[in-house]
Order: C-alpha cells, then structure tokens, then sequence
C-alpha cells in the first residue's frame, strides 16, 4: 500500500500537468448564456438529465480526451449510477462488450469479434474506465449490415429478417423523422438529387432509432442512472437524430447535448453558427492534428 501511494504521490503532478496542457486546445460555452463553461459544470447540469448526448467529432483527439474525462467526472458524482452507451459498438456484439467489461475475454478478442472501430485507441480509454468501476456500457449502433441493406432496399426489407435480427434493431416499423432533421440531411449530403431516392436518408433512421431504443431500454431498467451516449455530432445537433428518436421510446427522458467542434471561432465562437447546436459546446484548436 505505502509503495502504490508513492507512485501515485509522483504522478499526480504529471496527471495535473497533462490536464492543463490540454486546456489550452478547448473551450467550452454554455449556449444559453454564451458564456464559459466548464466540465463540472457539465456534470452539474446533468442533475436535471438522464442522458448526456456528446456529439463528437470522430478524428478530434481532444474531444477524445474530454470524453474520458467527463465520464470520469460523471462516475464520481454518479457512482452506481452512471453509464456509457457509444455508436461505435453494435448491438450485436453486446455479449462481446460486457464479457470484456466482466474480464471473461481478451482486449484482441473484444477488438476482433465486437468488431471495434479502426480507431478504437481513441475509445480506449472510457471502454477501460467502464471496466474498471465496473460501468455499463450499451452497445448502441445497428449492425451496418441491416443499415447497408435499407439503403439497397429500402426500411421495409427488414420485415424479412428473423425474429432475432430485429432483436438488435429497433421496433419496426421505423419512423423516418420529417421536418428539419430532413432538411439537415439533404443539405449534408449535397441536395435532392445527390441523395438519387429516400433509403439512404431510411437507413440514417434505422441508426439513429437503433441507438434511441437501446438507451430507453436500459433506462426502463435502470431507474435514477445518468447515461452518457458518444455519437457523431450530426446525430444529436438541436437534439434532432438519436435525441428525437429517444423521446419517442421514452417520453419523460430528460436529455442534454454537447457539440464539439474543431473550429477557427475557438476563442471568440461565432454564435450564428452554434447557438441552436447544444446546450454545451465545445470548440477544440483546428490547428492540432487529427488522430486518422
């Protein structure tokens, strides 16, 4: 015991350390106020939430880093309450992810077999806080093979899959989300006609319904928890996406959202562009390198 004290006693300085060169490369602002913010004021936020949407982007290494360390931070307020869901695990691949988590399976069997992202260094760091306080983590995503065959064939393909294929999926039928998350999406994807038919935008529904239902089902389950869900920013901007998708599965949730972005506004945000994105957001230095 005195020899792990004295270990810690001479890291800690290099763990402070590391954590203020980091603040140099973000800021975080509360739209409400367009004001700053901090993380603990994140956390302190989420005690009139039940879920924390952190609308990342995938290769920014800092909101990697602030990834982890909200979670962190929201295990020690929330201790035997909180939980991680990520869109970069599938539903299929659940059993996989808790036997990791329960120390059953390798790290190579959970990267090869819970097929993990090609950048899953970069997710690391939460799967293994997770493991360690013994967190729940919500394998969220549809399996892309059910996604790839709506964009062939469109939402009602899936009627023909079996009883436990659409066991990872949400209920059918799915609802296509109309209005403004619509209308983000044509202009994401370069107009009408880039889009040539409805299935591509049918499958971004299937995903987003897919990660809203997993997280109701847990919290149907898991009453007083704070669930933090990790997904591409597009998926939860102006809680559209996943974010509007939960509120049909489970209408009291409660729900807060970040959006983080590598922007040039980093010190002096420009809030015709971010006003309406979040609750919270966060701007990382553009200038730092990507992590792929």
């Amino acid at each position: 015991m005195k020899k792990l004290v004295a270990i810690l006693f001479l890291i800690m300085p290099l763990i402070t350390m590391a954590q203020e060169h980091m603040s140099a490369h973000y800021k975080i602002y509360n739209t409400a106020k367009k004001a700053p913010a901090t993380i603990d004021d994140i956390v302190n936020a989420l005690d009139k939430a039940d879920v924390l949407f952190f609308g990342e982007e995938h290769n920014d290494s800092t909101g990697h880093y602030l990834e982890a360390l909200l979670l962190k931070k929201i295990t020690e307020k929330y201790p035997s309450r909180s939980a991680l869901s990520l869109e970069m695990f599938q539903t299929d691949c659940q059993t996989v992810l808790d036997e990791y988590l329960a120390g059953f399976i390798r790290e190579k069997n959970l990267i090869t077999e819970g097929r993990a992202w090609n950048n899953y260094k970069d997710y690391r760091p939460m799967i293994e806080q997770a493991k360690a306080a013994h967190i729940p983590v919500i394998a969220a995503n549809a399996p892309t093979r059910y996604t790839n065959m709506v964009t062939r064939d469109g939402l009602e393909s899936l009627n023909r899959l079996s009883k436990q294929a659409k066991s990872w999926l949400a209920p059918l039928p799915i609802d296509t989300a109309t209005g403004a998350y619509y209308e983000k999406f044509v202009a994401i994807m370069g107009g009408h006609n880039a889009m040539g038919n409805m299935k591509i935008y049918q499958s971004q529904n299937l995903w987003d319904a897919t990660m809203a239902y997993h997280i109701a089902k847990f919290l149907k389950t898991h009453k007083g928890f704070k669930v933090m869900q990790v997904n591409g920013g597009f998926h939860s901007e102006e809680k559209l996406g996943v974010a509007a998708q939960l509120k049909k599965y489970l209408l009291t949730v409660r729900m807060l959202n970040i959006a983080a972005y590598a922007d040039d506004s980093f010190d002096n945000p420009d809030w015709t562009k971010f006003e309406k994105m979040a609750d919270f957001i966060i701007l990382t230095d553009p200038k730092l390198p990507k992590t792929f």
